[in-house]
């Protein structure tokens, strides 16, 4: 007797992105994105260039941004923007530092991590206040 197994579409969809498709896939990326808070660590991370968008149920109109990032080569920086499409935070990661967006609208927030040519640890969290 053949044994079936199934796997939900939200599982499928993350096994292909973490197959080749994600420039942080051999990384062992983790990204926690619930409503309201959202995070991203990825250890070791070497030479990778690329920009990686992330859809976020944002209710509020701010949010702290925490950076814990260790960066030993290349850049890595942070654009968030609101339901509007407006840009409401723009900064690189450094490896400490506490921020708030700029008030925007309440909705899918998008936020736009861009790499070039990085290395080190990436970590960072977006959350409503």
């Amino acid at each position: 007797m053949k044994r079936l197994t199934f796997v939900t579409t939200a599982a499928a969809a993350l096994l292909v992105y973490g197959c080749g498709s994600n420039p942080l896939g051999p990384f062992q990326p983790e990204v926690s994105n619930q409503p309201d808070s959202f995070q991203l660590q990825a250890t070791d991370v070497r030479g990778v260039s690329a920009t990686l968008t992330y859809d976020w149920n944002q209710s509020g109109v701010v949010a702290n941004v925490d950076h814990s990032t260790t960066t030993t080569a290349g850049q890595a920086g942070l654009v968030i923007r609101d339901a509007m499409g407006n840009q409401v935070y723009a900064h690189g990661l450094v490896p400490s530092f506490n921020d708030q967006t700029a008030a925007g609208s309440a909705g899918t927030w998008k936020i736009i991590l861009t790499l070039t040519d990085y290395s080190g640890t990436l970590n960072f969290r977006v959350q409503a206040p």
